[in-house]
């Protein structure tokens, strides 16, 4: 009997079979090399060890929900079904779920888009703007379920009863609630120009809770607001991208209530001692004005003013001396130099070699002079002009 002859097609399909039936989903763990994103959205990377390696794929509808990005030199496992690539007879993984060893998604989620924005120097401290101490108005963008909100306004209440404090409720987790929160800082951003300060937050809760803080859209809206922004997420010991990003960050929510008003009767009391320390300052500056006048009018010229007026005297006269004095000086320097002035003017004078017996030709029109003889015609009329009148006359003969 004649063995079976395959096709290429057909091996590699019979291939394909008997790797799905004899691994079907398996879990495989190393290391991430060599990875990239297609123009759709394919994740392809290699998953190495200390001696070998295989191909694999994440398909992008898989990919879009992923917690973070894989990168390079991520140890990771993967579950996954074993498959080949027909086309070039290559077998890979096609990944189905991705798990860190060493970090969990979020942590490394948080860790990617911190490393990314503080690239952007959107935590530079020279970004941070300085928050005012009397805000008349405040925003708040949470939910108005939590705690969060209640202690904000008891504290507020308590501080600084007449405070201006205008609220923008939001979910604060779960799908939606990020978008919620940037749309929020928004709008206030767009329909208050008065406003002071901004307490963007939530209260304690697990970073799964907590995460909506940790998104680039809430980060972005936050340094792209023109109003300063406290943030006050969770507890003391929780940090979020938000944090990072705020003008300042505040432990808790009520340490963020605390930090943006003065204690009213804190304000109270620095205004009196303001007011004693100015009351005091004002005192010292008479007595030492008391003290100056005393001094003046104990002195020899409040005693004997003609004095005083004497020597303001002998200083005009010398002043008024040297000023004439001066003038005169300046006065024959000013004619010399005149008197010079007019005899180069004189030189200059077109009609001057007329008073030396000179006369200028020009032609009947009495404007043109006549420079060249080679220029005029026999017979044609010349008027003459001597230092006292003119004559004209007749071109009988031209020599050059």
């Amino acid at each position: 009997m004649d063995p079976k002859v395959y096709t290429v097609s057909e091996l590699n399909q019979s291939i394909k079979f008997l790797l799905d039936t004899t691994y079907g989903t398996l879990w495989v763990e190393g290391e991430i090399s060599g990875f990239k994103v297609s123009s759709l959205g394919h994740m392809y990377f290699d998953l190495k060890d200390a001696d070998s390696l295989v191909s694999c794929v994440i398909y992008k509808g898989f990919a879009a929900h992923m917690e973070f990005d894989p990168e390079n030199g991520l140890l990771v496992k993967v579950r996954a079904s074993v498959t080949i690539y027909a086309k070039q007879s290559k077998y890979q993984l096609n990944v189905k779920e991705l798990i860190p060893m060493k970090m969990g998604p979020l942590q490394i989620a948080f860790e990617q888009l911190k490393k990314k924005l503080e690239a952007e120097g959107l935590f530079s401290s020279s970004r941070k703007r300085i928050l005012p101490k009397l805000p008349r108005k405040i925003g708040i963008v949470t939910s108005m379920q939590g705690a969060a909100i209640r202690d904000i306004l008891s504290i507020l209440k308590r501080r600084y009863s007449n405070l201006h404090i205008i609220i923008a409720p939001v979910k604060v987790q779960g799908p939606g609630a990020k978008e919620e929160i940037a749309e929020a800082i928004s709008t206030l951003n767009d329909n208050f120009k008065d406003m002071d300060v901004l307490l963007v937050g939530r209260g304690g809760g697990s970073m799964e809770d907590l995460w909506a803080f940790n998104e680039e859209i809430v980060a972005r809206a936050i340094a792209g607001s023109r109003i300063p922004v406290i943030s006050c997420v969770g507890h003391e010991t929780d940090f979020t991208i938000a944090d990072f990003t705020a003008d300042l960050r505040a432990p808790t929510p009520s340490a963020a209530a605390e930090l943006v008003v003065q204690n009213k009767e804190e304000l109270v009391r620095h205004i009196r001692q303001l007011n004693t320390r100015l009351v005091q300052s004002l005192r010292i500056f008479y007595e030492h004005l008391k003290g100056r006048f005393t001094g003046l009018a104990g002195g020899r010229m409040f005693r004997n003013p003609e004095l005083m007026l004497e020597a303001r005297l002998r200083r005009v006269d010398e002043a008024a001396e040297a000023l004439f004095n001066n003038a005169e000086r300046r006065a024959r320097i000013f004619e010399e130099k005149l008197k010079l002035a007019g005899a180069k003017l004189n030189a200059l004078n077109p009609e001057f070699p007329l008073s030396k017996g000179y006369a200028i030709a020009t032609l009947a029109d009495g404007w043109t002079v006549v420079k060249d003889a080679g220029t005029l015609k026999q017979g044609q009329i010349l008027s003459v002009r001597f230092r006292k009148g003119r004559a004209e006359t007749e071109v009988l003969k031209m020599e050059e």
